[in-house]
C-alpha cells in the first residue's frame, strides 16, 4: 500500500518509503488543533463536539488533558511554552500558565464579543495571531449558537495586550501560518457556512507586526479545503485536504500527497527532531515520520 502520491519528484526526497502512516488515536467526533510539547514527550489536540482537549504520549496512549475544554479548537505554545488555545464557547484566545491557572487574552474587540476564535500562532516577537471565523457560534455542535457581533477577522495581540483586525477581507480565515523568517503570512479562507467554500490559502507580506500588504491567493486546494497547515524548515506549506495532506511549494505549486483516510482538519510537527507529522482528520489522530523538520 502507499501512503504517497508525487505530482513534483521532489516530494520523494520529502517522504520516506519505510515510514508507514499510523493512527495513533481514534474514536473521537472531530479532532483539531494538534500542538506537540517536546519537553513533556506528548501531543496535545481537541475533540471540539466532545468539549475535551486530549494528550497523547508515546508508548503510553491517550488521556484527558483538560474537561470541559469550553469547546476548545486550534491550540499552540507561546515563546515561554505555554499553552495558548483557541475557544468557541468562551468566544475567548486563553493562556494557559505554569501552575494551570488560565489567562485570557482576547474575548473583545471594540466593545463587541469574539465570534469564535479558531487557529492561532505566536511570533518571534510575543504578539499572538488568531482567526476568528463563526462557526463555532452558527450552531450547538461545536459550541453554543448565538449572535455573531463581528465580522471574520484575523486578529493580532501585542504583547502589551493591544488588539487590532490586521485582515479584514476574508469570507472565513480559518488556518494560519508564518514562513520561517515571518515575512510572509499564509492564511485559509474556508468559507461561510451554507456557501460554496473559497478552498484557498492566500499570502501576505509583514510589513511590519501591524501592517500586511499583498493576499493574493497562493494556493487552492483540491479536493475539500484548506483547514489548518503549518510549513517545514524549506517553507513548504503541509496542508489539510480532503484526501491527506498536501505539501505545497513556496512558489504555490502542489508537491505531493500524503493520503489519509480520513477528512483531515490540521497538522503539526513534532518528535524528537521535529521530523514527524502529527495530522488531525475527522475521528482519528495520525503519525509520520519525514525527512523533513517542521520550522
Amino acid at each position: 500500500m502507499s501512503f504517497f502520491e508525487a505530482i513534483d519528484p521532489k516530494f520523494n526526497r520529502f517522504v520516506l518509503g519505510n515510514a508507514p502512516v499510523k493512527e495513533i488515536a481514534t474514536g473521537f467526533d472531530w479532532v483539531e488543533g494538534p500542538v506537540w510539547f517536546g519537553d513533556l514527550n506528548c501531543l496535545l489536540f481537541s475533540d471540539i463536539p466532545n468539549n475535551r482537549i486530549y494528550r497523547w504520549i508515546p508508548e503510553v496512549g491517550t488521556s484527558v488533558f483538560r474537561a470541559p475544554s469550553n469547546f476548545a479548537n486550534g491550540n499552540t505554545r507561546d515563546r515561554q511554552g505555554r499553552l495558548v488555545t483557541c475557544e468557541h464557547g468562551g468566544r475567548r484566545v486563553t493562556r494557559t500558565e505554569i501552575d494551570g491557572s488560565i489567562t485570557v487574552i482576547a474575548d473583545s474587540y471594540q466593545g463587541k464579543r469574539l465570534n469564535s476564535p479558531n487557529d492561532v500562532i505566536v511570533a518571534s516577537d510575543g504578539a499572538i495571531w488568531f482567526s476568528d471565523p463563526h462557526y463555532g457560534i452558527m450552531m450547538d455542535y461545536e459550541g453554543q449558537k448565538s449572535e455573531q457581533e463581528l465580522p471574520c477577522n484575523v486578529y493580532r495581540v501585542d504583547p502589551n495586550g493591544e488588539i487590532k483586525a490586521v485582515l479584514t477581507d476574508f469570507n472565513c480565515p480559518n488556518g494560519l501560518a508564518f514562513s520561517p523568517d515571518e515575512k510572509r503570512l499564509y492564511v485559509a479562507d474556508t468559507g461561510r457556512m451554507g456557501e460554496p467554500d473559497p478552498r484557498h490559502i492566500r499570502v501576505f507580506d509583514v510589513e511590519t507586526a501591524w501592517s500586511l500588504t499583498g493576499g493574493d491567493i497562493f494556493h487552492v486546494i483540491d479536493p475539500g479545503c484548506a483547514d489548518g497547515f503549518r510549513l517545514d524548515q524549506e517553507g513548504n506549506i503541509w496542508s489539510s485536504a480532503a484526501d491527506g495532506v498536501h505539501c505545497i511549494a513556496p512558489d504555490g505549486h502542489l508537491m505531493g500527497k500524503i493520503l489519509i483516510p480520513q477528512t483531515v482538519s490540521n497538522v503539526c510537527f513534532g518528535g524528537r527532531h521535529k521530523h514527524v507529522l502529527f495530522i488531525t482528520a475527522s475521528k482519528s489522530v495520525y503519525s509520520i515520520a519525514l525527512n523533513r523538520r517542521g520550522c
